[in-house]
């Protein structure tokens, strides 16, 4: 019977991903939905990218800009499409990955990515959710 040190020994975190819909508008041809490949963040991903939108301003105030932090979320834990691929940014005629991802997404898209990768990493769980996990 497997343990709980077997499970976490078997199942590290850093190669977890999942497709997601993230919205109707995008299909093919047939009308089927095309996904987005998201990857969970580990906890030294996740601190990494707070630190970044965290500025201490003056007279020691904490500035957190949640668009850069949503932002950094979204294009470094979406494995496809690949929102830093350097063709897609000059053909738009974008100059960053940032500038990119805004010029493809809508507003709630960009949430939605957020939220599912979030969820992939172990947050925004609600307790239904895990009993029902956990029951399966």
């Amino acid at each position: 019977m497997m343990n709980l040190q077997d499970f976490l020994n078997a199942n590290p975190v850093e190669n977890l991903t999942e497709e997601v819909a993230i919205s109707p508008r995008f299909k093919d041809e047939q009308g089927n939905p095309l996904k987005f490949m998201i990857k969970a963040m580990t906890p030294a991903e996740f601190e990494e990218i707070r630190k970044k939108a965290t500025q201490i301003k003056k007279g020691k105030n904490i500035e957190f800009d949640s668009q850069k932090f949503n932002l950094s979320i979204a294009i470094n834990n979406t494995i496809n499409p690949d929102f830093k691929n350097a063709d897609s940014i000059k053909k738009l005629g974008v100059a960053t990955p940032e500038d990119y991802i805004q010029r493809v997404l809508l507003a709630g898209e960009l949430s939605t990515l957020v939220q599912k990768i979030n969820e992939l990493s172990g947050f925004d769980v609600g307790m239904n959710e895990l009993v029902d996990e956990v029951k399966n």
